[in-house]
Parts: structure tokens; sequence; C-alpha cells
């Protein structure tokens, strides 16, 4: 038997309870003979806590103490799973990010892991032991500051470690029986999927899909480690991500479509009237660039031939609205746009599926099934195996449920299943 590293979220060790129903599930690994190293993010809603806490005392709180402060979250979490393993008859150790070896760069609040030097996880295995490691944080490479890695962090903490290990696979486990063709608790008909691509995978977590990060799958396609998403309420196989299909040509075709997501974090920024010519849409996206935020969707207007002005949208995380509204106003002069627009009552449905590729229709079936639901399209973006649009908030949940069952997706059998209800 081989390593294994597991990762638990914040539903599986929300209480007392539930640490020691994840302690029994990772000794009975380690009984089966494998090596285990297990990463665990906070206690249920102990980060939002920590952060409401933190905005309580200051509204704008500094980046290093604020790490500093939500990277407590996880040392609870790892202790007291330790502990329990113990109670169980079986020797772990607990470690940090830093104590781990995860090494990331110098950005506080969503820092990136640039390595993983794991020596003191190696000899803690090496000396029969059951190794916790805090997800979610590391160590900064240049300040040797404590950092962590943005939300849903621990997912790419585990997969970074399986990278670093040389595991055999990496257990994501939650609060659902694994990776479902749309959030089941928008479409209770929603269907487990057994097995998916890791470039149908990164497609449905950029678009909203909560089971997976993004990063956490891009790293994993990389390092070509399987991720099995598995629910730890429950012993169901759950969902297998990895590169290339476990039963070989067994499925010698290519499912059309893989799933359907959605996400309702993002919010609409459009620029007006700016002036049709070179080095207009590249002074925009600069600005928003060196203010260190991600975008989304683009969409540019046809210019009015009357005046030679023209609209760019785009959209970006809620959280980073309002700071790139700033960046922009600050560059208005240089770019000569008219005004801004902001709009946070939106939300993106995407279908995803790398059969799409080669299957002429799907555009219009998808629209259509929009149309049926009387869902207005305000942005609409494409690549090869995926079509997304954005459209008004409160369609959202109409607008998944409608798709998914024009594309036949609808489970016949019984509803899934939400064990913890936060999907983390």
């Amino acid at each position: 038997m081989g390593l294994v590293v597991q990762k638990y979220g914040g539903s599986s060790v929300a209480d007392a309870e539930g640490i020691k129903r994840v302690a029994k599930r990772i000794v009975d690994a380690k009984k089966n003979g494998h090596q285990v190293v297990v990463v665990v993010s906070a206690m249920g809603d102990t980060t939002d806590e920590l952060i409401d806490l933190a905005e309580q005392v200051s509204p704008m709180p500094a980046g290093r103490e604020f790490d500093m402060l939500l990277t407590a979250g996880e040392r609870i979490s790892m202790a007291l799973l330790a502990m329990a393993i113990k109670n169980l008859g079986h020797e772990a150790q607990s470690f940090t990010g830093s104590q781990a070896g995860v090494i990331t760069d110098s950005v506080h609040n969503k820092a990136r892991i640039i390595d993983v030097t794991p020596g003191r996880i190696r000899t803690a295995l090496d000396q029969g032991n059951i190794a916790i490691v805090a997800g979610f944080q590391g160590v900064s490479a240049d300040s040797k500051d404590i950092t962590t890695l943005g939300r849903g962090g621990s997912d790419t903490t585990a997969v970074a470690l399986a990278a670093a290990l040389d595991a055999e696979v990496c257990e994501i486990y939650t609060d659902v029986d694994g990776v479902f063709t749309a959030d089941p608790r928008v479409v209770k008909k929603a269907r487990k999927i057994d097995w998916i691509s890791s470039e149908d995978m990164l497609e449905l977590a950029a678009s909203g899909s909560k089971v997976l990060l993004h990063r956490c799958v891009e790293y994993a396609r990389r390092y070509n480690i399987p991720i099995h998403v598995r629910s730890s309420f429950s012993g169901l196989p759950g969902t297998w991500v990895s590169n290339e299909n476990p039963q070989g040509d067994a499925q010698v075709e290519h499912a059309i479509i893989s799933g359907v997501a959605h996400d309702v974090s993002e919010a609409k920024i459009t620029v007006v009237g700016v002036p049709d010519k070179p080095g207009e849409a590249a002074a925009i996206f600069r600005a928003i660039a060196d203010a260190e935020i991600n975008i989304d969707m683009i969409v540019q207007n046809v210019s009015a031939a009357s005046t030679g002005l023209t609209d760019i949208s785009f959209t970006l995380p809620k959280a980073e609205g309002h700071k790139a509204i700033d960046a922009l106003e600050k560059a208005k002069g240089q770019i000569g746009f008219d005004s801004l627009r902001y709009d946070d009552q939106i939300g993106k449905i995407s279908l995803v599926g790398a059969g799409m590729k080669t299957n002429p229709g799907v555009t219009a079936s998808f629209f259509q099934a929009l149309s049926d639901a009387g869902v207005n399209i305000e942005l609409i973006s494409t690549s090869e195996i995926r079509i997304s649009v954005v459209t008004r908030q409160d369609d959202v949940n109409e607008a998944v449920r409608a798709v998914h069952t024009a594309f036949g997706l609808d489970s016949d059998s019984d509803e899934a299943v939400v064990y913890g209800g936060t999907g983390r």
C-alpha cells in the first residue's frame, strides 16, 4: 500500500463528534496499510467568525496580521484531530503549513505555493506516525511571514503535498458524495459523476462549482495527481478526477456535457464611452492588473460610428469591485472614458463538456433552454468546452435547473444528499 493524502473540509470537522468520526476514517486507512498525510481546514464557520471579528476591530486589517489571525483556525483543527487519533491508539503529529514545508510568495491573503519541502512530514511517516497538516497556509520564501492561500486553499495544500510526497491519490473529503452535474443544493435531481477529466473539472471549478478549487485541480493536472472526491459522512465511492479515465477504453465516447455550474459571487463593471483606438483596452486592464485583481469575462461593444466611442464590460469578484472602481477612477485621465457602471446583482451560468467540441447544436439548445425559462442574457463567453452567460442573480437557480433538464442530466434515482450544508 502506498501513501495517501486526505483533506477534510470545515463541515467534516465542524464539532467534536465530526473530528472523532474523521479520526476513525484516518485510522482505518492506516490499518489498511497506507501511510497517511491529512490536511485539515478550520472547524465549521471558524474562518468566517475570525474575519467578522477582525472587521469589528479594524475595518481594513493589515495583511500580515490578518493572515496570522486566520491561520489559528486550522491549528485548532489539526491539534484536536491529532488528539482524537491518539485516543484510538495511533500516533499522530500535527504541523503548521510552515512546519510542513509549504513555501509561498509574499502576497498576503491570497499567496501562491512556489515550493514544498516536506522533510518533517517524511520523518513523521518513516517513524510510523500519521501526519496532520494545517491547510490554507504557508510561509513566505522572502519575508518568512505566515501567509494564507485564499478561500479553499486547503484543497491546494493537499494536492501540493500529494505531488511533493509522490502520493498515490489525493482524497478530498467534503459534505457531498462527489462531483455532481450541478450543485445539489439547487438541482435536487443532480447526478453524481463517477469520473471526470481534469480538463472538464477545471472549467467547472473556474465557473463556480464549489466542490473543488480551480487552483487545486490545475495543480493536480500539472503533476498528474488523481483526486478522489468523497463525503466524510458516508462510505460511497465518490468521484475520480484525473487526466485519464481509470477505466481505459471502457468509455469510448466522452460525455457531451459534464455539468452545469453557476456563480453568484461576481460583479460586472462597464466602462462607458471609451475612445475606440489602440491601447485603450490595454490601459483599462493594466489598471486592474496593477491593483492585483483577477477578471473573468470581457465584452467590448461595437463602437458608435457617430462618436467613435465604445463600452467595455467585464466581470470580477464582488469582493474586488470597489477596489477596481477606485483603480479605474485614478486612471480616468489617462484612459479618457466617460463613466463607470457597477452591478453586483448578476449571476453566471456555465455549461461544460469536452464533447461539445464535436456536437453541433449544443449552443442553440443552451440558449433555447434559457429562453424557455424566460431568462435574459447580458454577457456571453465561450471556450472549446464551455459556454458561459451572465444574467440577473434572481434568475440563476431557475436557469441552472432549466439547462440541466434540457441536456438530460437529471437523475432518475434518489435526490442528491448534502450532509453538512456548506459545500466546503
